[in-house]
């Protein structure tokens, strides 16, 4: 027997181990067997090349729990070691600059692991001691134990195995006697060696019997030795994908299609990713790709190591040049890392490339599903959008697809405005925005289908891109003005606006969400009377509001709507009959004395113009003054008798809320008394 000291070359390595190590600590099993499977693919490669003649055919690794002996002892028939490996590998952990690492990363234990490669010592993260007891392959070898109870001290002695390999026995701590429960374990096997190449036993199958599980003579395997993206593409059916996508995920619906993944230069990686049918949100989960290192589980949360975009796929991803005790922080600055992530981008963005060229019939009818992924891909990551712009895809109203190069030809004809800027007319709910829709297409316009969670920032982005491309929503204008062709005929003054607008002014509904701007257009006489538009610009900032928090102000503001009174309608021409013949003579009366005292007013202001202030006299000033509040209480007098008028006048309430009624604005109260209205207007 021999006692000694492990050769740390610092004395705070045992205490970091156990410290902070102890939020990951359920992977202490994951490296234990790994080495367990490392020792037995060695052994088998020496077996390959006849330097091992013993049997591998029922090679394994086999996790055991003894919850009277309170330990976990995790088998292998691998290459096992002698007393001079174990003084080797395990009592010599004496590395140059290790105090300084330690202390640099003394709070991240996975930095400590990886750059050391101390995934046995984990195993002191939960164990008050730990032994191994191990026979070399080699010939002659004695059986060896050793012991450690976590502090630098071992003890090494021959010990008694039969075969070849090598025993860790750990015996749990206080604090971790969860790891004797034998559904712990299960979830731990499943979550870190469900694809290890190595077969991993533990316990037996089971099998219900008279009301309780009973074990069977058979294994109970863990793991499926070789997953389907350890094969080759050609030796894979679309039966064997999906079938491999459902032992990933069991519950889930199945996915669009797949990806392969089959690097060897300059460097190795394989995968399967595969495009799920995203719904039309972004509240997706993100820990769907689940990252490994030779088929040994690393992380599900590859954010930062894989594009932003790429979070929406689903799959795996493995390569040996992907450290496996690593930090989140150091994978995403990973050189080797960064190289993989670019890679991934271009093989997706050539694998729908390929789809769209070779099945355009089959991608058309995926692309509502594709949409929100690929749109996301141009909006995060500029190689991809750059690539995306081969295949991305419009849709319009009527259920029809078109390349940014085929639209642009499609409307370049009608769509474009005098400006030469292209205009693509586009709606966000065809149902709601019918009939601003149908008016468009009537006019010959053709209408796109910009319907989801991303079509604002994509819209923004693509104007960004395309300095002559505008993006204009169906409601925001009327028809006649969502392309203007030409300068716009006559309309009323501002004056004439001024002395019109308080009539309708005066019923359109108080909100706190939104205020109504009037204005006056002639849409011709089979026009509609009234019609509600947004503005463009403030309801896509308050689009945007919504997705990014530092846009509030936008969200914040009360929506301006805008009430286009046509007039040239019949029925408007009726209001401001109706107008004339109750206010007419006060109306003149009024504009007649506004007019005088302007007139009035502009002529002393024009005596004003080269004069100092000091050299006004007085009394032009009082005169002055005396003018403004006239003028004011003038207008003030019109508007009021407006505003009285207009709120009596029961047609002009009724086509203010048919416009509202048009655009699903019209609701509760005011909703019946337009039911109720609108029988008395027939009476």
């Amino acid at each position: 027997m021999k006692k000694g000291k492990i050769g740390v070359t610092s004395d705070n390595l045992f205490p970091i181990i156990k410290k902070f190590l102890y939020s990951d600590h359920d992977i202490f099993l994951r490296e234990i067997i790994s080495n367990a499977v490392d020792a037995t693919q060695k052994l088998r490669t020496l077996a390959n090349r006849g330097e091992y003649s013993g049997e591998m055919l029922n090679a394994k690794v086999q996790v055991k729990i003894d919850k009277d002996a309170k330990t976990i002892t995790v088998s292998d028939n691998g290459i096992g070691m002698t007393a001079e490996e174990v003084e080797k590998f395990i009592n010599q952990i004496a590395f140059s600059g290790a105090e300084e690492f330690l202390e640099k990363y003394k709070d991240d234990a996975n930095a400590i692991i990886g750059h050391f490669g101390l995934g046995f010592y984990s195993s002191f993260m939960v164990s008050s001691q730990v032994d191994i007891i191990s026979k070399s392959y080699r010939d002659g070898a004695n059986a060896i134990r050793w012991e450690c109870d976590g502090s630098p001290e071992y003890m090494l002695e021959e010990g008694e195995r039969a075969e070849v390999g090598t025993d860790i026995i750990m015996h749990m701590n206080s604090d971790s006697e969860e790891f004797l429960e034998k559904s712990r374990i299960s979830d731990i096997l499943n979550k870190y060696c469900k694809f290890l190449p190595v077969p991993v036993v533990f316990g037996k199958k089971t099998n219900w019997k008279d009301g309780k599980e009973v074990d069977t003579d058979e294994d109970n395997q863990i793991n499926d030795v070789a997953p389907a993206w350890t094969k080759k593409p050609v030796d894979l059916t679309e039966e064997d994908y999906s079938k491999f996508y459902h032992q990933l995920y069991p519950m889930a619906e199945d996915p669009l299609f797949n990806i392969h993944l089959n690097v060897d230069y300059p460097f190795n990686l394989t995968g399967i990713l595969y495009f799920p049918k995203l719904k039309n949100t972004m509240e997706v989960q993100k820990n769907k790709i689940q990252l490994y290192s030779n088929q040994v589980f690393v992380t599900d949360s590859v954010e930062g190591i894989v594009p932003e975009f790429l979070t929406l796929l689903h799959g795996v991803l493995d390569s040996p040049d992907i450290p496996l005790n690593v930090s989140r922080s150091y994978l995403q600055s990973d050189s080797n890392v960064k190289k993989i992530s670019s890679h991934i981008t271009k093989k997706v963005a050539d694998r729908l490339n390929q789809l769209f060229t070779d099945k355009r019939e089959d991608f058309e009818a995926k692309w509502d599903d594709l949409r929100l992924f690929i749109e996301y891909g141009m909006l995060t990551e500029e190689k991809f959008y750059e690539k995306a712009l081969n295949f991305f895809l419009f849709k319009n109203v009527d259920g029809k697809y078109f390349t940014i190069d085929e639209y642009e030809t499609l409307i370049k004809g009608e769509q474009t405005d005098k400006d030469k800027n292209l205009i693509y007319l586009y709606t966000n709910h065809p149902e709601e925005q019918f009939s601003f829709v149908q008016a468009a297409k009537n006019k010959g316009y053709d209408v796109l289908l910009m319907n989801n969670v991303l079509s604002t920032p994509l819209i923004n982005q693509l104007e960004q891109k395309f300095s002559n491309k505008r993006f204009v929503r169906v409601d925001s204008e009327v028809a006649e003005h969502l392309i203007v062709k030409e300068s716009p005929k006559h309309e009323l003054s501002w004056e004439e606006k001024n002395e019109l607008s308080p009539i309708f002014k005066a019923v359109c509904p108080e909100n706190k969400d939104f205020g109504f701007i009037v204005d006056f257009k002639d849409l011709g006489e089979n026009g509609n009377p009234m019609v509600i538009t947004r503005n463009e610009f403030m309801r896509r900032m308050k689009d945007m509001s919504q997705m990014q928090g530092g846009m509030s102000f936008y969200g914040d503001l009360p929506e301006n709507l805008n009430l286009v009174v046509n007039t040239s309608h019949p029925l408007i021409k009726h209001i401001f009959a109706d107008r004339d013949a109750a206010l007419g003579e006060d109306l003149e009366r009024i504009s007649s004395d506004l007019k005088t005292k302007s007139t009035e007013k502009d002529k002393l202001e024009k005596s004003k113009k080269n004069k100092k202030e000091e050299e006004i006299p007085a009394e032009e000033k009082e005169k002055s003054e005396e003018l403004e509040k006239a003028i004011n209480l003038l207008q003030d007098e019109r508007k009021g008798k407006l505003t009285v008028f207009g709120k009596e006048n029961k047609l002009a309430k009724q086509l203010v809320d048919l416009a509202l009624l048009a655009n699903g604005m019209l609701k509760g109260e005011d909703l019946d008394k337009f039911v109720k209205r609108s029988f008395e207007l027939i009476k």
